[in-house]
């Protein structure tokens, strides 16, 4: 159970989404490295694998780009493809805009919420988001706005935490992402409370396999995952089907 208080009611998750990401958008990739011990990286990298073995010369989509992470790494797999990075917090944009600098022509930034694309139909040959499903206030709007946006035959691939299946592995992670993590956040980042809300984003978060179902329901087909790290996280893959 998410303690009381931590979590914003739904009408109003957007706005405080936006405001915590705007405040911790400094330290956002050094706590990024800290959490995750480094590995936030293989695991962007294998998600950018499972769009396809032959993006070059591609439109695609990162969807909550935050500091641009993703999207640089799509474009470092794929150096010549046009890659568009979205986010719905400038300060986030901002910095993912001084990361690429002028040497990444490829590289779009748009400030969007994931739930209503400022993108046309069918214009994106493949989409990729990471971290993003338990920051938005309806999933199956945002998978349904992704495959809006992605032409016939494109792919989906989404990264995720997850909730380990493993019981003591389980119940150590649950420690690290609850109890550690906050204090991590209040030391390096001075927001405990931002460092707070994010692992209770987990609780009574969606598991893989309710992730498929809401991707299946929202046009996506050939819907698989895998989990890595003994279950910390799971990367979604999907193909797009003729017809919504």
């Amino acid at each position: 159970m998410a303690r009381p208080g931590v979590l914003p009611p739904p009408d109003r998750k957007a706005a405080h989404v936006r405001s915590m990401f705007g405040r911790i958008a400094r330290r956002y990739d050094l706590m990024n490295r800290l959490m995750t011990l480094g590995r936030d990286r293989s695991w962007r990298r294998y998600t950018i694998q499972q769009l396809d073995s032959g993006l070059e010369s591609k439109i695609v989509l990162d969807v909550a780009t935050g500091t641009g992470d993703m999207a640089l790494e799509l474009l470092r797999h794929n150096p010549a493809a046009q890659v568009v990075g979205l986010d719905f917090t400038p300060e986030m944009l901002a910095l993912a805009q001084q990361k690429a600098g002028p040497s990444a022509p490829g590289l779009t930034w748009v400030v969007g919420d994931a739930l209503r694309l400022p993108l046309a139909d069918a214009s994106f040959d493949g989409v990729a988001t990471g971290f993003a499903l338990r920051n938005v206030a309806d999933i199956p709007a945002a998978f349904a706005e992704m495959a809006r946006v992605t032409r016939p035959g494109g792919r989906i691939a989404s990264l995720e935490i997850a909730r380990p299946r493993l019981p003591v592995f389980r119940w150590l992670f649950g420690l690290y992402f609850y109890r550690i993590v906050p204090l991590i956040g209040a030391l390096i980042g001075g927001q405990r409370s931002a460092y707070t809300y994010l692992p209770h984003s987990l609780t009574g978060f969606l598991t893989p396999e309710e992730i498929a179902a809401v991707m299946r329901q929202a046009g996506w087909g050939q819907v698989q995952y895998r989990r890595l790290m003994l279950g910390v996280v799971t990367v979604h893959a999907a193909t797009k089907g003729d017809m919504l």
